[in-house]
Protein backbone atom coordinates (compact mmCIF):
# COMPACT_ATOMS: atom_id res chain seq x y z
CA UNK A 1 0.00 0.00 0.00
CA UNK A 2 1.64 3.56 -0.93
CA UNK A 3 0.05 6.05 1.11
CA UNK A 4 -2.07 9.37 0.01
CA UNK A 5 -1.06 12.56 0.98
CA UNK A 6 -3.45 12.37 4.31
CA UNK A 7 -1.43 8.97 5.13
CA UNK A 8 1.94 10.55 4.73
CA UNK A 9 0.99 13.80 6.64
CA UNK A 10 -0.55 11.35 10.01
CA UNK A 11 3.13 9.12 9.34
CA UNK A 12 5.14 12.21 9.74
CA UNK A 13 3.21 13.95 12.33
CA UNK A 14 3.57 10.98 14.54
CA UNK A 15 7.80 10.47 13.28
CA UNK A 16 7.78 14.67 14.03
CA UNK A 17 6.90 13.67 17.90
CA UNK A 18 8.99 10.83 17.88
CA UNK A 19 11.68 12.83 16.70
CA UNK A 20 11.01 15.41 19.58
CA UNK A 21 10.72 12.85 22.50
CA UNK A 22 13.91 11.10 21.72
CA UNK A 23 15.89 13.93 21.79
CA UNK A 24 15.29 14.83 25.23
CA UNK A 25 17.46 11.61 25.93
CA UNK A 26 19.85 11.11 22.99
CA UNK A 27 22.00 12.56 20.45
CA UNK A 28 20.68 14.13 17.18
CA UNK A 29 22.77 11.34 15.53
CA UNK A 30 21.10 9.04 17.06
CA UNK A 31 17.26 10.42 17.20
CA UNK A 32 17.58 10.53 13.49
CA UNK A 33 18.85 7.22 12.68
CA UNK A 34 16.27 5.65 15.13
CA UNK A 35 13.18 7.64 13.41
CA UNK A 36 14.46 6.36 10.06
CA UNK A 37 14.74 2.98 11.54
CA UNK A 38 11.11 3.29 12.72
CA UNK A 39 9.74 4.83 9.59
CA UNK A 40 11.32 1.95 7.58
CA UNK A 41 9.34 -0.26 9.53
CA UNK A 42 6.21 0.99 9.19
CA UNK A 43 6.49 1.83 5.55
CA UNK A 44 8.07 -1.58 4.76
CA UNK A 45 4.53 -3.17 7.00
CA UNK A 46 2.44 -0.98 4.91
CA UNK A 47 4.31 -2.53 1.91
CA UNK A 48 2.52 -5.94 2.78
CA UNK A 49 -1.00 -4.22 2.46
CA UNK A 50 -2.83 -4.59 -0.84
CA UNK A 51 -3.51 -1.77 -2.75
CA UNK A 52 -7.49 -0.52 -2.50
CA UNK A 53 -7.46 -1.39 1.33
CA UNK A 54 -8.26 1.58 4.09
CA UNK A 55 -5.11 3.46 4.39
CA UNK A 56 -6.41 5.27 7.51
CA UNK A 57 -7.42 1.96 9.65
CA UNK A 58 -3.93 0.30 7.99
CA UNK A 59 -1.88 2.77 9.35
CA UNK A 60 -3.72 3.74 12.90
CA UNK A 61 -3.07 -0.14 13.25
CA UNK A 62 0.72 -0.12 12.84
CA UNK A 63 1.13 3.12 14.83
CA UNK A 64 -1.15 1.77 17.96
CA UNK A 65 0.40 -1.60 17.81
CA UNK A 66 4.16 0.34 17.74
CA UNK A 67 2.43 2.73 20.75
CA UNK A 68 2.14 6.38 21.55
CA UNK A 69 5.28 8.74 20.07
CA UNK A 70 6.49 9.37 23.86
CA UNK A 71 6.70 5.61 25.29
CA UNK A 72 8.36 4.18 22.12
CA UNK A 73 11.03 7.25 22.58
CA UNK A 74 10.93 5.89 26.58
CA UNK A 75 11.48 2.16 25.56
CA UNK A 76 13.79 2.82 22.46
CA UNK A 77 16.20 5.44 24.55
CA UNK A 78 15.80 2.72 27.93
CA UNK A 79 16.86 -0.24 25.88
CA UNK A 80 19.92 1.90 23.90
CA UNK A 81 21.01 3.16 28.21
CA UNK A 82 21.38 -0.59 28.94
CA UNK A 83 22.92 -1.74 25.59
CA UNK A 84 25.87 1.08 26.34
CA UNK A 85 26.02 -0.01 29.70
CA UNK A 86 26.27 -3.50 28.98
CA UNK A 87 28.93 -3.11 25.34
CA UNK A 88 31.03 -0.94 27.52
CA UNK A 89 30.66 -0.80 31.02
CA UNK A 90 31.64 2.66 31.73
CA UNK A 91 30.66 4.09 34.71
CA UNK A 92 28.32 6.68 33.91
CA UNK A 93 26.72 4.34 31.25
CA UNK A 94 26.00 1.74 34.40
CA UNK A 95 25.03 4.08 36.86
CA UNK A 96 22.58 6.12 34.14
CA UNK A 97 21.08 2.00 33.14
CA UNK A 98 20.50 1.20 36.66
CA UNK A 99 18.53 4.78 37.43
CA UNK A 100 15.97 3.63 34.60
CA UNK A 101 15.95 0.02 36.16
CA UNK A 102 15.47 1.71 39.54
CA UNK A 103 12.37 3.76 37.97
CA UNK A 104 10.90 1.15 36.31
CA UNK A 105 10.07 -1.62 38.53
CA UNK A 106 10.03 -2.55 42.40
CA UNK A 107 12.33 -4.95 41.78
CA UNK A 108 14.33 -3.21 39.95
CA UNK A 109 14.51 -0.68 42.59
CA UNK A 110 15.51 -2.94 45.34
CA UNK A 111 18.22 -4.38 42.67
CA UNK A 112 19.34 -0.91 41.98
CA UNK A 113 19.61 -0.04 45.49
CA UNK A 114 21.67 -2.72 46.68
CA UNK A 115 24.35 -1.81 44.18
CA UNK A 116 23.92 1.90 44.91
CA UNK A 117 24.65 0.66 48.24
CA UNK A 118 27.92 -1.59 46.80
CA UNK A 119 29.47 1.46 45.49
CA UNK A 120 28.95 3.81 48.67
CA UNK A 121 30.51 1.10 50.68
CA UNK A 122 33.73 1.38 48.13
CA UNK A 123 33.70 5.56 47.71
CA UNK A 124 33.30 5.03 51.56
CA UNK A 125 36.26 2.87 52.63
CA UNK A 126 39.01 5.08 50.17
CA UNK A 127 37.17 8.03 52.09
CA UNK A 128 38.14 6.49 55.25
CA UNK A 129 41.74 5.65 53.59
CA UNK A 130 42.28 9.27 52.65
CA UNK A 131 41.15 10.99 55.47
CA UNK A 132 42.92 9.16 58.25
CA UNK A 133 46.58 10.79 57.65
CA UNK A 134 45.17 14.40 58.31
CA UNK A 135 42.33 13.43 60.93
CA UNK A 136 44.40 10.61 62.85
CA UNK A 137 41.77 10.75 66.28
CA UNK A 138 39.03 10.99 64.48
CA UNK A 139 39.18 7.50 61.73
CA UNK A 140 39.34 4.31 62.82
CA UNK A 141 37.27 1.48 64.73
CA UNK A 142 35.63 2.78 67.33
CA UNK A 143 35.40 0.38 70.95
CA UNK A 144 32.62 0.99 73.74
CA UNK A 145 33.13 -1.19 77.05
CA UNK A 146 35.55 -2.87 74.65
CA UNK A 147 34.01 -4.01 72.15
CA UNK A 148 34.28 -2.49 67.95
CA UNK A 149 30.97 -0.55 67.45
CA UNK A 150 31.80 1.28 64.49
CA UNK A 151 34.40 1.25 61.63
CA UNK A 152 34.82 4.85 60.18
CA UNK A 153 35.06 9.15 60.89
CA UNK A 154 33.48 10.18 63.65
CA UNK A 155 32.41 14.18 65.37
CA UNK A 156 33.16 14.24 68.22
CA UNK A 157 35.71 11.76 68.82
CA UNK A 158 33.37 10.65 71.58
CA UNK A 159 34.89 7.28 71.74
CA UNK A 160 37.88 5.44 71.74
CA UNK A 161 39.37 5.08 68.23
CA UNK A 162 42.01 2.27 67.23
CA UNK A 163 43.71 1.08 64.24
CA UNK A 164 46.28 2.98 64.07
CA UNK A 165 47.62 4.04 60.14
CA UNK A 166 47.17 0.53 59.11
CA UNK A 167 43.11 1.30 58.71
CA UNK A 168 44.11 3.30 55.13
CA UNK A 169 45.62 -0.11 54.12
CA UNK A 170 42.30 -1.61 55.50
CA UNK A 171 40.58 1.45 52.96
CA UNK A 172 42.38 0.91 50.11
CA UNK A 173 41.99 -2.96 49.63
CA UNK A 174 38.05 -2.70 50.47
CA UNK A 175 37.47 0.14 48.78
CA UNK A 176 38.78 -0.79 45.13
CA UNK A 177 37.44 -4.34 45.92
CA UNK A 178 34.00 -2.82 46.46
CA UNK A 179 34.00 -0.70 43.88
CA UNK A 180 35.01 -3.31 41.26
CA UNK A 181 32.90 -6.44 42.46
CA UNK A 182 29.74 -4.27 42.34
CA UNK A 183 30.94 -2.95 39.05
CA UNK A 184 30.61 -6.55 37.79
CA UNK A 185 27.54 -7.85 39.27
CA UNK A 186 26.01 -4.53 38.07
CA UNK A 187 27.41 -5.12 34.11
CA UNK A 188 25.90 -8.61 34.67
CA UNK A 189 22.87 -8.18 36.03
CA UNK A 190 21.97 -5.39 33.62
CA UNK A 191 22.66 -7.82 30.68
CA UNK A 192 20.33 -10.22 32.61
CA UNK A 193 17.59 -7.49 32.82
CA UNK A 194 18.44 -6.76 29.12
CA UNK A 195 17.71 -10.20 28.17
CA UNK A 196 14.99 -11.19 30.14
CA UNK A 197 13.12 -7.63 28.89
CA UNK A 198 13.72 -8.68 25.31
CA UNK A 199 12.26 -12.29 26.14
CA UNK A 200 9.18 -10.88 27.58
CA UNK A 201 5.90 -10.72 25.39
CA UNK A 202 4.83 -7.98 23.95
CA UNK A 203 1.54 -6.79 25.62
Amino acid sequence: MILGETGESRLRGYLYVLERSLRLALPREVTADAVREIESHVRERLTAIPDGGDERAALEQILAELGPPLRVAQAYSAERTIDEAVVTGRVVAILRAMWHVAVTSVGGFFAALGLFTGYAFGVAFLIIAIAKPFMPDNVGFWMKDGYPVAFGIQFPADQHAVGGYWVIVIGLVLGPACLVITHRIARRFLAWWQSRRRRAPLS
